[in-house]
């Protein structure tokens, strides 16, 4: 069962990134990428919750790429889905057969990261959506900002909102102001079991140094990450 005081959590900095950022209209179809794990189902719940009230009318459809890791699961997903009253749709892909089997890739997360979208990007055209909504949060963006300072010198990140003009679809992080904290918090009340993360490559990436690196920060200074997030949002609005 949802926990309705951590749903508002939830939904208050989601919205707060929807409205700030322009993610929604009147008439939007929007796919949800839900994986299993804990950010997407969060989305999915904040989403779903948010949809009752919004003054903007949209629909959401929530979309599970199967991956093909051995022994992947979908019953999470499916089981909140029902909850919600909504309809899970899923899709097959041989992702981890070309990362992992075939190209026997060193590191695999850029492939990876590539191909889900591209599948994640087909399915919702196919559903008839015209945008699809991820789960990055704020933690997600700060990891970016410090991964992609350190090993490509750029001070950069992913957009709250990215058409794609080749595949005609726009692209939202609800999520984006949501602390990582937030999300697990949220998801421990609810009762919600997460699907356990199978890929090969989880605990030995760039992405989990600079979250170990970050964490280690914000030990020895207190919002370090909180400014770092500012620092880039407040550049980028200086340049639109």
């Amino acid at each position: 069962m949802v926990d309705s005081k951590a749903l508002q959590q939830l939904m208050s900095y989601t919205r707060r990134a929807v409205d700030q950022f322009d993610m929604i209209e009147d008439g939007d179809r929007i796919a949800v990428g839900v994986s299993g794990g804990k950010d997407s189902l969060a989305l999915l719940c904040a989403l779903n919750g948010l949809s009752r009230f919004y003054p903007k009318k949209f629909e959401i459809v929530p979309v599970n790429l199967r991956m093909g890791f051995p022994d992947e699961d979908d019953s999470v997903s499916r089981g909140l889905c029902e909850e919600l009253g909504l309809e899970l749709k899923s899709f097959d892909s041989e992702i981890y057969s070309v990362v992992f089997e075939i190209r026997k890739e060193k590191h695999p997360c850029s492939l990876c990261a590539n191909m889900r979208r591209g599948a994640l990007h087909s399915a919702a055209k196919e559903l008839g959506c015209n945008k699809l909504a991820l789960g990055h949060h704020f933690d997600d963006a700060v990891e970016t900002i410090i991964m992609n300072l350190f090993i490509e010198g750029r001070f950069d990140c992913f957009n709250p909102v990215t058409y794609l003009s080749r595949s005609d679809m726009t692209v939202i992080r609800p999520l984006l102001y949501t602390p990582e904290k937030d999300i697990s918090h949220f998801i421990r009340k609810s009762g919600i079991v997460p699907v356990p993360k199978n890929c090969p490559a989880d605990g030995n990436t760039k992405r989990e140094d600079a979250k170990r690196e970050l964490a280690a920060l914000e030990r020895r200074d207190r919002g370090v990450k909180q400014r770092i997030f500012n620092a880039f949002f407040a550049k980028k609005e200086q340049e639109q």
